[in-house]
């Protein structure tokens, strides 16, 4: 069985959007790769997520994966010392270049840093605000509704999955590793079906002794290798992979085309897997830590 691979873009940051939006625009046609591409579509606050200091593991992920590096002093200051500009008007034209590429298109969010650092804080009529907020100005830009979101961090609760099914998504992708389920937090099933993220990202080798750049590529294959029964769903960062590490990129998805990999479209997958939406399992939804990122993420009970 081949093994089948699906790209996620989450999309950060306005020089994200900017510059590494069309970099990975080119490099995924390069190999004839579909991509969902997630988008942040309000004020990019990116300076104020400093308060992540205080998460266990932050200074030994900023500290080997090069974050000034990555994504430059200017986005660094953002909403603190500097002014947030507004993502979605600045780059309207660059987020509707994305769709015109035949790729598809969703929600990351409105304000990330809002979302990713309170999202438990925050009630239900705050949170249904920025996603309502998120959803007028995709709306704006592609004259349509979106489909799809996947959540900033992984950062989903009970709250969030009702705002989901409020918007009547056709799936959503919050959560890291298992097979697609309808989550179930406290009790209440939610009707949104989840496609989580499979592999680990960029962000959570980088750096480490273990996972040196020559042997990262390998790594992705041997992991998707040592499960074809499944399909992949691999995140991958605007700014990261379409930026910082552009190269190491464009040496996977090489390797990838080499391989034999069917690039799987996930709007496809999710409407595939609808068919019979009886098959897909109901599984509690729980936030727990993952291997090479600090803080939790949703994730579905074992």
């Amino acid at each position: 069985m081949p093994i089948r691979l699906v790209l996620k873009v989450d999309v950060d940051t306005d020089r994200g959007t900017r510059e590494g939006v069309p970099n990975l625009i080119a490099d995924c046609a390069a190999v004839k790769a579909p991509a969902c591409f997630l988008f942040s579509l309000g004020p990019d606050q990116t300076g104020r997520a400093i308060t992540r200091v205080f998460r266990p593991g932050f200074f030994q992920k900023v500290s080997r994966t090069s974050v000034v590096q990555i994504y430059g002093v200017r986005t660094l200051l953002n909403g603190t010392l500097l002014p947030a500009p507004h993502i979605g008007r600045r780059n309207t034209a660059v987020i509707r270049s994305v769709r015109d590429a035949g790729h598809e298109v969703g929600i990351h969010c409105h304000n990330h840093y809002r979302w990713q650092d309170y999202l438990d804080r925050m009630p239900l009529a705050e949170i249904r605000g920025e996603f309502v907020a998120a959803r007028e100005e995709f709306k704006r830009i592609f004259g349509t509704e979106a489909r799809t979101a996947g959540a900033p961090g992984w950062q989903s609760n009970a709250k969030s999955r009702e705002v989901y099914d409020e918007a009547g998504l056709l799936y959503a992708s919050d959560t890291r590793g298992g097979g697609p389920f309808f989550p179930r937090i406290g009790g209440r099933v939610f009707k949104t079906v989840e496609i989580p993220s499979t592999l680990p990202t960029f962000d959570e080798l980088m750096g480490r002794p273990e996972y040196p750049d020559e042997q990262i590529v390998a790594h992705y294959l041997n992991l998707m290798r040592a499960a074809t029964d499944r399909v992949h769903v691999f995140t991958l960062h605007a700014e990261i992979e379409g930026m910082g590490r552009r190269g190491l990129f464009q040496e996977l998805l090489a390797a990838c085309a080499q391989a034999g990999v069917e690039f799987v479209r996930m709007e496809d997958y999710a409407r595939q897997l609808l068919t019979n939406r009886a098959a897909i399992p109901v599984r509690d939804q729980i936030m727990t830590e993952i291997d090479g990122r600090s803080g939790v993420v949703a994730a579905q009970a074992a």
